[in-house]
């Protein structure tokens, strides 16, 4: 067995304390003999998520042998909260121990630099492994399985139960619901995300009428009681009286007929997509990608996809599906649909001229016209957000998930981690409160004089009277607290390190099988090197000018079975986004490492 770079695992610690554990503190030393796999994560980030689900069935497979841990490093001031954090533990169905950390305490000792971020410690307590996004389940089993047979072997391999302590289940009518439809009856459909279900409520708002799925994980169609969901969000009335439905986890859309409470497919393969999937064609043949919401525009189903960062389009009549706005790249770009950027729109409304959205990640609200153009109503970027009223231009939000259309042309918006219930004015500019304390609202809907949200982390619906005046608050703004990487002025070379995993190598078959995509903020801060390449290597040059700023980092690396008698071979995308503020200062560092896969030997 080829010798393994090791490094000591730095110590877990965290402020906030640990979750899942019964309230047991954990250490390295009571884990050592097992291998430790610590997933550094944010629950806002939708990439986390789906590094959350591809752990499940390695998590299970080598129960006796495996210890995750999930270190929760925040990016939003909310996320930084204790209880928001158990909250978010339950929300996502985590089985396993969380070690809060909102200081970013452990991130830092592990040099970690963005989410989500993977290490492997082997049972003797050394760091052997670092996977930086999401796609590397498949190499961290491979890994898994040779430091079971290699401890096995010397005899430091400890096998048995971990640490791991269940919650005691809440007796609640519903568990952090995501979305609501109001349906022709009056009475109210809510994806009852947690328990994996759909709940038709009485007009009241609580009553329990039906509900719609068996309340386990699954991706089943049949009817009420025998079909199944994975997280649904996105709920909205179809011109046939159906129901379309996001199954956010399912990576599908789903029809409900409400007559007969039948669930069937109506998009997805079940499978995420992935760069190279097809971005268009028949509907149950292309992958999707953490749908989160849907919303009728222009006579199709508009898609707000997550995962990808994108809007997708789903044709009823043609039963086909395609990318309508975005390029899969983080951030906010303004301009015609195939040249803009999202970051994980995760609510939708429509109106006869304007889709509104918001853009969570970037804690935008932003709007599609009928040309496909996309403009921005309110909202900078991905690292400044607050709870700040007045003109769009310096109005801030956090982290909102839902928008409803009011009758007067206005915009309300689930402010999510402001705790909050907005309102944008197109006819003034002006950006508003409406209510506060609401605990995470994710989405809402009129009734008549009323506004009925969803407020997710109560687990329950509440009405509201829509008020004449503005709520008065104290005005609020945050950026994103990580240190500074420190860099000196000029050349900087920038390293993407990616060691294709055992068994392996990289797809040349039809091309370059890599790609890194540079670019910054404020773009004044690279004087060279901006732009797409094949190479995951490249000469940087930094304005001596600009102080400091951020580089976003995008890069791609493609491998597969490195077996040349078979004529199919696996293969796999690793992909990661990264944003990385760096402060430039006389004698600061002139290389910029960034992990995607393996270790930076240098």
């Amino acid at each position: 067995m080829a010798k393994r770079a090791r490094v000591r695992a730095p110590e877990l610690i965290g402020k906030g304390g640990w979750i899942n554990t019964g309230d047991r503190e954990l250490g390295l030393a009571g884990l050592r003999g097992r291998i430790v796999i610590v997933d550094f994560w944010t629950f806002c980030c939708v990439n986390c998520l789906h590094v959350l689900d591809e752990l499940r069935e390695l998590e299970e497979k080598h129960r006796d042998t495996v210890v995750v841990i999930g270190v929760h490093s925040p990016k939003f001031v909310h996320e930084a909260e204790h209880q928001a954090v158990v909250d978010a533990v339950e929300r996502y169905g985590v089985e396993h121990p969380v070690l809060d950390d909102p200081e970013l305490a452990t991130w830092k000792q592990y040099a970690v630099r963005a989410w989500p971020t993977l290490v492997v410690i082997d049972p003797e307590g050394y760091v052997v492994a670092q996977h930086a996004g999401e796609g590397h389940a498949h190499a961290i089993e491979r890994l898994v399985e040779e430091l079971e047979a290699e401890h096995a072997a010397k005899g430091t391999l400890r096998r048995g139960d971990g640490p791991y302590v269940p919650p005691e289940p809440e007796p609640t009518t519903l568990r952090f619901p995501g979305k609501v439809l109001l349906l022709p009856s009056g009475n109210f459909l809510v994806s009852d995300t947690t328990r994996h279900q759909l709940v038709e409520l009485a007009e009241d708002a609580e009553t329990v009428v039906r509900r719609i799925g068996s309340g386990a994980r699954g991706f089943t169609d049949g009817g009420p009681g025998e079909a199944s969901f994975n997280e649904p969000q996105g709920l909205a009335l179809l011109d046939d009286g159906s129901v379309v439905v996001a199954d956010t986890v399912n990576h599908a859309l789903r029809r409900l007929d409400l007559a007969t409470g039948a669930v069937t497919t109506l998009a997805g393969t079940g499978r995420q997509w992935w760069q190279g999937s097809p971005t268009s064609g028949p509907a149950r043949e292309v992958d999707l990608s953490s749908p989160w919401d849907v919303a009728v525009f222009g006579g199709k189903v508009w898609i707000a996809m997550a995962g990808v960062h994108q809007l997708w389009t789903y044709d009823p009549a043609a039963g086909t599906v395609a990318v309508a706005a975005g390029t899969t790249n983080e951030g906010l770009v303004d301009g015609p649909g195939a040249e803009a950027w999202f970051a994980q729109p995760s609510g939708l409304a429509a109106t006869a001229d304007r889709l509104w959205l918001a853009d969570s990640e970037t804690s935008a609200l932003r709007w599609v016209d009928l040309d496909g153009h996309v403009h921005t109503a309110v909202g900078t970027g991905l690292f400044d957000f607050g709870h700040r009223d007045g003109a769009a231009g310096q109005a801030l939000f956090q982290h909102p998930l839902g928008v409803t259309a009011l009758p007067d042309g206005s915009v309300a918006v689930a402010d999510t981690y402001n705790h909050a219930l907005r309102r944008y004015d197109p006819a003034t500019g002006e950006v508003t409160t409406l209510a506060t304390d609401l605990r995470e609202p994710s989405d809402a809907v009129l009734v008549g004089a009323d506004i009925v949200v969803v407020e997710s982390a109560r687990h329950r619906l509440t009405r509201l009277r829509l008020p004449e005046e503005a709520v008065r608050v104290e005005s609020v703004a945050h950026r994103t607290q990580r240190a500074a990487t420190e860099v000196a002025p000029g050349r900087l070379r920038l390293d993407v390190i990616f060691q294709a995993p055992a068994g392996q190598k990289l797809d040349t078959r039809y091309g370059p099988s890599t790609r890194l995509l540079v670019s910054s903020t404020p773009p004044e801060l690279l004087l060279k090197g901006e732009g797409a390449d094949t190479d995951l290597s490249r000469e940087l040059e930094l304005n001596p000018a600009i102080t400091e700023g951020v580089l976003h980092v995008s890069a791609m690396a493609a491998s597969c079975d490195d077996d040349p008698a078979n004529e199919y071979p696996a293969c796999h995308v690793h992909q990661q986004d990264w944003g990385v503020p760096v402060r430039l200062i006389a004698g600061g560092a002139e290389r910029l490492p960034l992990v995607l896969a393996g270790m930076d030997e240098q």
